[in-house]
């Protein structure tokens, strides 16, 4: 009695179906609650969606960007004739100002004629007078007489020709020379001499 009343852990057996099966599970319709199709269709519409957004923000900045380009271009070509204008007035401006600027240089450099005066006054020889002072654009020009025979004038116009080539008072001035050869002034029996001062800087 005892193991008719214990219980029996076995699993009851399979009852046979009362009549045959004739389903066909693949033609069958999905009833679950989330089909499987979705978890295919929904992550692909998911990426669609994104890159057709992607897409259509692109589209618009791009539009964007070429209405800022297209405007820019219109502002460009309404002030190009003003700066052109403008471009040109400062190129002459530019001209101008490096020939009030050459001018102004040249200007400065040339020696004050009160100072060369003076210091032709102070170097001169006792045997030499000046007779004129000629200040030129490319240098100073002295005319000279010089007392003694043509030998002893020329030699003593010589001399004072590098003595004022070594004078450093007179650094603005370069190639000192004669510029003829030294003749006799009848009226007053003296040789008449002509120096050249080259001013440095100054055209040939």
């Amino acid at each position: 009695m005892l193991s008719l009343l214990k219980k029996s852990d076995a699993p009851p057996p399979v009852q046979p179906f009362w009549h045959p099966d004739f389903r066909n599970q693949q033609k069958l319709p999905d009833i679950k609650a989330v089909r499987t199709t979705f978890w295919i269709n929904g992550p692909a519409i998911f990426i669609v969606l994104a890159l057709g957004l992607y897409f259509g923000l692109q589209a618009w900045q791009l539009r964007g960007l070429k209405q800022q380009l297209a405007e820019t271009e219109a502002r460009i070509a309404r002030d190009k004739r003003p700066s052109d204008q403008a471009k040109a007035l400062f190129a002459k401006f530019q001209a101008e100002e490096a020939r009030v600027n050459e001018i102004d240089a040249f200007l400065k450099s040339k020696p004050i004629v009160s100072t060369l005066i003076l210091r032709l006054a102070e170097t001169l020889p006792p045997n030499i007078a000046i007779d004129a002072i000629d200040l030129r654009g490319n240098g100073l020009v002295v005319r000279l007489s010089v007392r003694g025979d043509a030998a002893a004038a020329s030699g003593y116009a010589t001399a004072y020709l590098e003595q004022l080539r070594a004078d450093k008072e007179l650094s603005a001035f370069e190639n000192f020379a004669f510029t003829s050869t030294p003749v006799r002034n009848p009226s007053t029996n003296n040789m008449s001499v002509e120096f050249l001062l080259g001013l440095k800087g100054a055209k040939k």
